[in-house]
């Protein structure tokens, strides 16, 4: 552990330690939680709200967790599934998962006033498609079926595009092995997530084209190499983010593929503590939808079973910013907490 910075308890956190009680090793991934993408989405959402006035309308949740969508709610933001339930002419914000062709053209045609959120990691995915479909090469999109960012991308592009989940469907594409072919990925995937579809998609087609690992998302990257290092060193691992986050069940998936027991808990309140029994390490990280204040209140729950030692494993430190819509570049808010 000497490695490691030793931490104060965030803010968040009270209460002192118990004589006598054995001192866990709490040890928090570094990167971990809202990535850039994430970040510009809710901000998008806040100012908007500033500038408009409540209700904002947002198409589907800006980001897959629970605690971020009430948080908008209580602000002003409304959320629907589709368009069809927001009146005409109001602000409306597209989420960071983006959305189809079709979506965009509805929300014209109602004369919405659109604040676009996407993720511009996902959206250099939809440039990256429509450009090997002007190329007149089949389209495949490696990523989870129904997943909102898979919805919004495969409805980018008129040409057909063809979704491989796992490496045995792309011995199932009803192909020629002739075909000009070229690939793209959901951004929640990793190069490692991907690594062994792309490998059996250059083994069976020869004339394939994809984006250069440097396109890959470096959020979904940098939180599954800090995953992985966390792992060499704990013995349970808590991942912080919600059900329904793709990013965050990877996460999950990922410490028990290693070996270590791995638990996707919403918050404090679903730590169990029998999963802590005989653990000398904890390890916390969370999906990039999440907020830090959700971390704090694990590590809360956690002093609640006994005294900790919190310490940061050290990782890669991201600086990466995007910029908002211009009609929202001047919108100033106040702190939040939720950010």
């Amino acid at each position: 552990m000497s490695e490691m910075q030793l931490l104060e308890p965030p803010p968040a956190i009270s209460g002192r330690p118990l004589p006598g009680r054995r001192v866990m090793q709490v040890v928090l991934a570094q990167p971990r939680g809202f990535c850039a993408g994430v970040v510009r989405a809710i901000e998008i959402v806040e100012r908007a709200i500033e500038r408009y006035g409540a209700p904002v309308y947002v198409r589907h949740e800006i980001v897959h967790n629970k605690h971020v969508v009430e948080c908008l709610k209580a602000k002003g933001a409304v959320f629907v599934e589709e368009l069809d339930e927001i009146p005409a002419n109001a602000p409306t914000v597209f989420s960071a998962h983006g959305v189809a062709r079709h979506v965009e053209r509805e929300a014209a045609a109602r004369g919405l006033q659109v604040l676009d959120a996407t993720c511009p990691l996902v959206t250099k995915v939809h440039h990256h498609a429509r450009r090997y479909a002007s190329k007149g090469r089949s389209l495949i999109l490696i990523g989870h079926e129904n997943h909102p960012e898979v919805v919004g991308t495969m409805g980018q592009v008129d040409s057909p595009m063809t979704l491989v989940q796992r490496v045995e469907d792309v011995a199932a594409l009803d192909l020629p092995d002739d075909t000009p072919l070229a690939y793209v990925t959901q951004t929640t995937l990793s190069v490692d997530d991907t690594r062994e579809i792309i490998a059996a998609l250059k083994a069976r087609f020869p004339d394939i084209e994809g984006p250069h690992t440097r396109d890959i998302c470096y959020a979904t990257q940098n939180r599954q190499a800090g995953l992985r290092a966390l792992c060499k060193i704990v013995d349970v691992i808590l991942v912080v983010g919600a059900s329904n986050s793709s990013n965050a069940n990877r996460l999950r998936e990922i410490g028990a593929e290693l070996g270590v027991p791995s638990y996707l808990v919403a918050n404090g309140s679903e730590m169990n503590p029998a999963w802590l029994q005989n653990a000398m390490a904890v390890g916390i990280t969370a999906g990039a939808p999440t907020p830090e204040a959700l971390v704090n209140g694990v590590i809360e729950a956690l002093l609640r079973v006994g005294p900790v030692s919190l310490s940061l494993l050290p990782g890669r430190e991201e600086t990466v910013e995007f910029r908002l819509p211009a009609e929202l570049d001047h919108v100033s808010l106040a702190p939040s907490h939720d950010r």
